[in-house]
């Protein structure tokens, strides 16, 4: 693929996303989006047959990100700066370049991304990032504070709702709340009453 028409895929896949974020996924129209570009709907379907192939793309993209930090989280030692490490490269991942429309979209396009097969599988990739950051104590306390971590993270985009706030502003928050949740003492074994 040339580097112009890779372009071409990204700025389709982003133009998408703030059409989809702005009014639904299913009230937007592969017209409306070739429009917005300023391209003829056939040269649209040149790139995407379909809004549905356009939110693959996007969500393969996300996975191989995930995949990458899955696998750089599992070759780590099992110690609470690697746990911060890790919060810290999903939080990255999660704000960096056009990462926050991404966000938005996934926020407000849940129903189409559980329907879609790539949409499923970001859940299982959750799953699998929080093992990486359980690794050392897989306590059912710590599977629940590591989910919840990433949860913090990612549901900044929606959970935080002041007004003006920053992007950046947003991801430190979200960080604090997150390693707050992974610096938590582990479980102590407790006699059941």
């Amino acid at each position: 693929m040339s580097q112009s028409t890779g372009g071409t895929r990204e700025r389709i896949k982003s133009v998408a996303l703030e059409l989809f974020t702005e009014h639904g996924y299913e009230a937007t129209s592969l017209r409306e989006v070739a429009e917005r570009l300023g391209v003829t709907k056939a040269a649209l379907y040149y790139h995407f047959n379909s809004k549905d192939e356009i939110v693959t793309s996007v969500v393969e993209d996300w996975l191989g990100r995930m995949d990458a930090l899955i696998a750089w989280a599992e070759s780590q030692p099992a110690t609470p700066a690697t746990r911060r490490a890790v919060i810290e490269r999903y939080a990255d991942m999660m704000f960096s370049g056009g990462q926050p429309s991404v966000m938005r979209f996934f926020e407000q396009n849940q129903t189409a991304l559980k329907s879609l097969s790539a949409g499923r599988e970001l859940r299982g990739r959750m799953f699998r990032l929080s093992t990486a950051l359980c690794q050392g104590d897989e306590s059912p306390r710590a599977q629940l504070r590591t989910v919840l971590a990433l949860f913090a993270v990612h549901s900044s985009w929606f959970a935080v709702r002041t007004p003006d706030i920053t992007d950046a502003e947003r991801k430190r928050v979200a960080l604090e709340v997150a390693n707050e949740l992974l610096a938590a003492p582990p479980a102590t074994e407790q006699t059941p009453r």
